[in-house]
């Protein structure tokens, strides 16, 4: 795929622009429907010249913003609607009660922005994909996130590289500073679209509580050049199959870390957020005699989609219900009952599919957190009193980590603390001999 990262559309020329079809001379009817093509494409190009001019401004206006201000902002996602489209912020008449996003934000709508303009005005690009072209004007210029992760004296916040035959990724690992090479629990964390391991540690704070509470944690990187958003690619039938694809790689990341700090196997956990839990779900599916426990928040179940059309249905709950897992895995969910990105039907559907067990017990809480969100938290408990599943629904909530800080993107600081709440859960699960492999 070829990409143009370096043209400028605010200054192009049309006059030197040669129109495939049309010679250098010929009929006057040949002729006049050349003037008449270009004088479309000249409309067209000044059409799209404008809305880029105001996108571009908008971006700069959020960039140059204060990143305390920027950093309150909570949006949500909308899915592609193409193989090589990208997941893009709606636009601001979708969501009137949302403050302006911020720079990445920005960059995605910039990308949007392209893709309409080339898309509603006709401009020919050589038999290039829009998608392609849109990856490559937007160049991964503006990352997404905030100031990275704050490290404790004593801790460690490493990068490593996991390289296998379904190929190679980044992630960053946290050692606290009580690690002294007691076999400890290693989470494994899964950013959402435009994230990365930095600005998701910071939101959800997940380093703090293994700093507070002795244990490790990996942040596999999923790199714009597997999915130009960044997100993990669920709704690919091929990242959705054991010993392939991305299953292949984030288990693999987690069995590296186990090795590397001689951690312990039967506590080996995943947790995520929107695409990262639904990534975390499909690692529940295709890999449960290694994770002893996974967390899905704002996710997808496993198998919900097949592809970007299916997705695109899922997320708006329209979507058909997978099957049950075959092996169960202690499952926790959170999820908003005013998601706009990912209905709130998919979560009722994690927990559906994480429900191999029969004959548990249920409870129901309801409450408020601190900050104002109320929540009705189910829990399924075995004939032990083990929680097996745990399902809080935020009432009033969107698409965003609930009692996140503000230092990451996607946070929703004011309901109750998402992370918290699974590190207790997770901490309660150990694998048995018998599900050992």
């Amino acid at each position: 795929m070829k990409h143009f990262p370096k043209m400028d559309f605010l200054n192009f020329d049309m006059s030197k622009m040669k129109l495939g079809g049309f010679g250098a001379s010929g009929s006057a009817e040949a002729e006049g429907k050349r003037a008449a093509r270009a004088a479309r494409m000249t409309a067209a190009l000044g059409r799209f010249q404008r809305r880029q001019a105001d996108a571009f401004a908008r971006w700069a206006e959020a960039r140059d913003r204060p990143a305390e201000a920027a950093g309150s902002t909570t949006i949500d996602m909308e899915a592609p609607t193409s193989p090589d489209g990208a997941w893009t912020a709606p636009s601001p008449a979708a969501a009137p009660e949302q403050a302006a996003p911020g720079g990445a934000d920005i960059a995605a709508a910039v990308v949007r922005t392209v893709r309409d303009s080339l898309a509603q005005g006709g401009i020919p690009i050589g038999g290039i994909p829009i998608g392609g072209f849109a990856e490559g004007f937007a160049g991964g210029s503006v990352q997404p996130g905030k100031a990275a992760a704050t490290v404790p004296e004593g801790a460690r916040f490493e990068d490593r590289v996991f390289t296998a035959a379904a190929g190679s990724r980044r992630y960053k690992v946290f050692v606290p500073s009580g690690y002294t090479g007691q076999a400890l629990p290693v989470l494994l964390m899964l950013h959402g679209c435009t994230q990365n391991p930095d600005d998701f540690a910071a939101g959800t704070q997940m380093n703090r509580l293994a700093e507070e509470q002795t244990f490790l944690v990996a942040y596999p990187e999923q790199p714009q050049s597997a999915n130009m958003q960044r997100c993990w690619n669920w709704y690919a039938a091929g990242d959705q199959a054991r010993d392939g694809g991305e299953p292949a790689l984030l288990a693999g990341i987690a069995r590296a870390v186990v090795a590397e700090f001689s951690a312990d196997p039967d506590r080996v956990y995943a947790a995520g957020l929107s695409a990262g839990g639904a990534a975390a779900a499909i690692l529940a599916a295709t890999y449960p005699d290694l994770f002893a426990a996974v967390g899905v928040h704002s996710g997808l179940a496993c198998g919900s989609a097949r592809d970007v059309a299916s997705a695109f249905a899922a997320m708006k709950g329209q979507g058909g219900a997978p099957g049950r897992n075959r092996q169960a895995v202690p499952t926790i969910v959170f999820h908003g009952d005013v998601d706009r990105t990912v209905h709130p039907a998919n979560g009722d559907q994690v927990v559906a599919q994480a429900m191999a067990v029969t004959g548990l017990a249920e409870t129901v809480e309801r409450g408020t957190s601190p900050g104002g969100v109320a929540y009705t938290r189910t829990v399924r408990s075995d004939g032990t009193g083990q929680a097996r599943l745990e399902y809080w629904v935020l009432h009033g909530a969107g698409h965003a980590w609930s009692g996140g800080s503000p230092d990451g993107s996607f946070t929703e600081p004011r309901g109750p603390d998402a992370s918290r709440a699974m590190v207790r859960f997770f901490l309660g699960h150990a694998r048995g001999a018998a599900a050992r492999p």
